[in-house]
């Protein structure tokens, strides 16, 4: 049971370190379209963030793919980048971004999956419990991005309820930021 906590907590500091900020900027570029009233919603997007995250950090950690972690490091702000402008570009329409975003978080959590795949892959190779650690490490990237969007949507309430600021611009004021930094951080990470 100790390995599972161990894992746990790297899942969950996979998520909430200060080295996490892709991570954190992706959750909040998918959560900022949502509000308290659509939790499920929010829960559903997460975990199929989870599920391609998962997934691919599982064909990784077994060698089954393997890719050069440059291109994966670079990868993983493109795909905050669009995601933010697929909120920008979708603000005005009702519901549709939040659709989308179903599918850009699957496809994404697959790329960001890789993103930690060759750190983990070491850990893992050691311990004769592999499927254990996965799992605890899944259970803690969960629990960590669950956190991220509580604190997401208690926000969002104190801008849209208590200041009264047009869920419109919250998105679009949101998406630009989480845009402007995924494009330093792509640039950043250049794989050439």
């Amino acid at each position: 049971m100790s390995d599972f906590g161990f894992y746990f907590k790297m899942g969950w500091e996979h998520i909430i370190s200060r080295d996490a900020l892709d991570h954190q900027l992706f959750i909040l570029a998918l959560a900022c379209v949502y509000t308290i009233r659509d939790i499920k919603k929010v829960l559903i997007l997460v975990t199929a963030f989870t599920i391609g995250h998962s997934l691919t950090l599982a064909l990784s950690v077994y060698d089954i793919i393997r890719f050069s972690s440059k291109w994966v490091e670079f990868l993983i702000p493109c795909t905050i980048f669009l995601t933010a402008l697929n909120n920008i570009f979708r603000v005005d329409t009702k519901g549709g971004s939040a659709r989308v975003n179903y599918y850009l978080a699957l496809c994404f959590g697959l790329i960001h999956g890789m993103g930690f795949a060759n750190a983990i892959r070491i850990m893992l190779a050691k311990d004769q419990t592999i499927g254990w650690g996965l799992f605890g490490f899944n259970v803690g990237l969960e629990a960590g991005q669950v956190f991220c969007v509580a604190i997401i949507l208690i926000v969002s309430i104190l801008f849209l309820y208590g200041l009264k600021i047009k869920r419109r611009d919250w998105i679009f004021f949101l998406s630009s930021g989480v845009l402007a930094l995924s494009v330093k951080m792509a640039l950043d990470r250049l794989p050439f």
